[in-house]
C-alpha cells in the first residue's frame, strides 16, 4: 500500500469514510469484547493518538509497543505478555471478518485440552494461497506456500490462544504467528472453526475497494 503506508498506518487507511481501525473495533464491540490490546509498531503514535482510550469505540483501549525493531505478531504478544488474559484472541491489523469474533474463544474455552482455536475459511486458493489443512474440528497442518489439494482452507484471520502459548517464547526474538500456529497443529492441540462468509482485507488497492463495497459505500 505504498506510498500512502510511508506516513499513515495501514490500520489508518480511509475505507467507507472512516479509518479502517474503526471498523474493526466496532466489529469487536458488536462481537461482546470490552477490552483490546493494540501491538503497534511503525507509527503506533497515530493510531494511539485516533483509539485513545477507546470509548469512542464502546472499548477500554491499551498498547504494547514493539519499540525499535518490529517483532513479528507473536514477536509483539511475547513483549505484550503482562497485559494478556488467560484466554485472548488475535486478530489482524488489515483483516475485517465478518463473523462473530468471540467465537473461537468460547470454542477455545469449552476444550480444555487445546491451545488454540484458529478460524479458518474452505478457500480452494480464490480469495488468496490457501494454507491449512482441516480434518474435522483440528488443525492438521498450517503452511504458507503449501501446495497440496486437500490443502483446501485458509486462516481467516483470528486465533484464540492460551496466554501460556506466548509465555513459551523466546523474549526479545522476532516470532511470526505463523510458526506458533504450524507447531501447534503439529502437537494436535490446535482446533479449527470454519467460518461460513468469506474475509475482507487492505493489503491491496483492490481490497480496500471490496470493503468498501462490503461496508455500503456507493
Amino acid at each position: 500500500m505504498r506510498p500512502r503506508t510511508l506516513t499513515l498506518p495501514k490500520s489508518l487507511l480511509e475505507v467507507a469514510g472512516r479509518p479502517f481501525v474503526a471498523w474493526q473495533l466496532e466489529a469487536l464491540a458488536r462481537s461482546g469484547f470490552s477490552r483490546v490490546l493494540l501491538c503497534i509498531g511503525h507509527l503506533g503514535e497515530q493510531i494511539r493518538a485516533l483509539v485513545a482510550d477507546g470509548a469512542a469505540f464502546g472499548l477500554v483501549a491499551e498498547y504494547s509497543e514493539d519499540g525499535p525493531t518490529l517483532l513479528g505478531t507473536a514477536g509483539a504478544l511475547r513483549r505484550a505478555l503482562p497485559l494478556l488474559e488467560p484466554t485472548f484472541l488475535v486478530t489482524y491489523g488489515d483483516s475485517y471478518l465478518p463473523f462473530d469474533y468471540s467465537a473461537p474463544l468460547r470454542d477455545l474455552d469449552a476444550h480444555p485440552e487445546a491451545l488454540g482455536t484458529m478460524s479458518v475459511f474452505e478457500n480452494r486458493g480464490q480469495w488468496d494461497s490457501s494454507n491449512t489443512r482441516v480434518q474435522g474440528e483440528l488443525v492438521l497442518s498450517y503452511e504458507k506456500g503449501a501446495t497440496s489439494p486437500d490443502v483446501a482452507f485458509i486462516d481467516y484471520g483470528a486465533i484464540a490462544l492460551r496466554r501460556e502459548v506466548v509465555a513459551g517464547l523466546p523474549e526479545g526474538r522476532v516470532i511470526g504467528l505463523d510458526g506458533v500456529q504450524a507447531e501447534l497443529a503439529r502437537q494436535g492441540r490446535l482446533r479449527a472453526l470454519v467460518a461460513h462468509e468469506r474475509f475482507f482485507e487492505i493489503g491491496s488497492e483492490a481490497g480496500l475497494v471490496e470493503l468498501a463495497k462490503k461496508l455500503g459505500t456507493p
